[in-house]
Order: structure tokens, then C-alpha cells, then sequence
């Protein structure tokens, strides 16, 4: 068994990114700047901002963290959208998901330049990276495809099972796989809360990629020996021994899953810095399409 580090591949794609970035300073050239963009204060989105943010300054780039209270209107938030699409200093943007319920979250998204959605969620992106065209690919499954390649773990004619159906991972990861590609050509099944034989089929799958949202839902006896598992979950499950009074658990019961797997991810470690690398990546892209 061999964990697919997260951590290491991660700091690669931003020493990689880094150089490039300071290639532009020395020839007097636009760094790459992003737009995040922060409702309320929940806990987990705060870390995922700040960290977005720390990662920004690491590489080279720019970034504007934007916060607004809970309460801000819907026609408020859209308006900030506008003037950041206009704003031509600007290359990426991201708003920070889940929203609060009285904003819908595909107006929002709709509403990001297709050309600054560095998230990769615009219906217009989503339709591209479908047909495999050049797009902004939700930067989850990116991540994922990126530590598959640096591992360079076999995918074509390989059975892929992946758990949740999500238009942010579950639905892109199973297109992605699926594609005529060197991280693509697996047989992909797609299961969610209404498949009836959802063990047997784990239990043919060579890659299973769970990314449904319950900790440690997958199992040992859910795995066959050798498989491949990419746990996309993270958490937060209270434990009374642990300082901050919770644990982070993944969707994978990682202490029996992982001896019987070839590669497994960790969580954290694992997906989660995989997903701010591939943003940084995107955003590169972004910036690069606007000079």
C-alpha cells in the first residue's frame, strides 16, 4: 500500500507555478491576480479561504479576499460579481461555496465570467470539459487527475466506481475518467443514494473514488485487494479527545480500507491540497489567456 500524497504533489505544482510566476516579474509582466470572494463565517469556508489566500502569496500572485456579512442580498453579491468581471486587474474568481440559503448558488455561479471562473462550476465550462474541449476544469476532480499523473497510476481499461454525484465533483470526476485521455479511458460507473447494489459494484471496481459527504462510509468489505481509493471527503465529526473538539474524517474508513488498497489517499493530506494547487493552476491559465 502506498498513500498518494497530497502535501508532496501539491508543493511540486506550486514550485512549478512559483517559477513561472517569477519569470513574469522579471520581465516586468502582470503576476496572476485572484478574486476571493467570503460570505458569513463559517468555520470550514474561513480555513478554505485563508488558505487559498497563504497559497497566493507563496506562489507569487495577487489576491483581493473580499468579505461580506450573511445577511448581504442576492442583487448585492451579484453586483460585486459584475464589477470584478469588469475589472480588467482581475484574472480568476472564485465565490466561496456553500452560500447562505436566500442566495441561489446558480445565479452566482452563472454570473462569474466564463473566462474567470477558475472554480471551473460555469455551465459554459462544465459543457466544454464534457466535450473535451479546452476549459477550466472544476478544480477537485483536476486535482485528482493531477496526483493520478504524478503517481502515474494506470487508468486505461481500468473498472472506475466513483460515489456521489455532485455537479462540483461526483459528475466531472466520472466524465473525466471516462475521457480519451492519459488519466482518462476507465469504464466509469457513477453511483449515488439510489443504487441498489452499491457494494458489489466497489467490489469490481480497480479505482473508487468517494466523494458522497459521510464519514467513513466506505469499508473494508466494500474493497477488493489491490484497488485503487481516492477518499475526496472532509468532515468535521466531534471528538471530546481531540484540542479543538472534533476530528476530520474522510468518506473512507482509512485504518481497514488502506491495507488492502495498491494507493489510497489520506484525509487531510490527500485530496484537499490537491483542489487549492489545481485552483492556483487555473488561475495561471486565466491569467495567461488575459495578457
Amino acid at each position: 500500500m502506498q498513500i498518494l500524497d497530497g502535501k508532496i504533489v501539491a508543493q511540486a505544482v506550486k514550485e512549478a507555478l512559483k517559477q513561472k510566476t517569477d519569470l513574469l516579474q522579471k520581465e516586468g509582466k502582470k503576476t496572476p491576480h485572484l478574486a476571493a470572494v467570503l460570505i458569513g463565517t463559517n468555520g470550514a469556508s474561513e480555513t478554505y479561504v485563508a488558505s487559498k489566500v497563504k497559497t497566493c502569496a507563496e506562489i507569487g500572485y495577487m489576491s483581493t479576499l473580499i468579505r461580506f456579512e450573511a445577511s448581504i442580498s442576492e442583487e448585492e453579491l451579484l453586483k460585486k460579481i459584475d464589477e470584478l468581471n469588469n475589472d480588467t486587474s482581475v484574472d480568476g474568481i472564485l465565490v466561496q461555496l456553500p452560500l447562505p440559503k436566500h442566495i441561489s448558488e446558480e445565479k452566482v455561479i452563472n454570473a462569474i465570467a466564463v473566462e474567470k471562473d477558475v472554480d471551473g462550476f460555469h455551465p459554459s465550462n462544465i459543457g466544454k470539459m464534457v466535450q473535451g474541449q479546452p476549459s477550466y476544469i472544476p478544480a477537485t476532480p483536476y486535482g485528482i487527475l493531477l496526483l493520478l499523473q504524478h503517481y502515474n497510476i494506470e487508468t486505461k481499461g481500468k473498472h472506475a466506481v466513483v460515489i456521489g454525484r455532485s455537479n462540483i465533483v461526483g459528475r466531472p470526476m466520472s466524465i473525466l475518467l471516462s475521457q480519451n485521455s492519459s488519466t482518462g479511458n476507465c469504464t466509469v460507473t457513477l453511483c449515488h443514494s439510489h443504487t441498489r447494489n452499491l457494494k458489489e459494484l466497489c467490489l469490481q471496481a480497480d479505482i473508487i473514488v468517494a466523494a458522497l459527504g459521510k464519514p467513513e462510509f466506505l469499508t473494508a468489505d466494500m474493497v477488493k485487494e489491490g484497488a485503487v481509493v481516492i477518499d475526496v471527503g472532509i468532515t468535521r465529526v466531534e471528538d471530546s479527545t481531540k484540542k479543538k473538539g472534533y476530528a476530520i474524517k474522510g468518506d473512507v474508513h482509512f485504518e481497514t480500507v488502506a491495507p488492502k488498497c495498491s494507493f489510497i489517499t489520506p484525509v487531510p493530506g490527500g485530496v484537499g491540497a490537491m483542489t487549492i494547487a489545481a485552483l492556483m493552476e487555473n488561475t495561471f491559465l486565466a491569467a495567461a489567456h488575459h495578457r
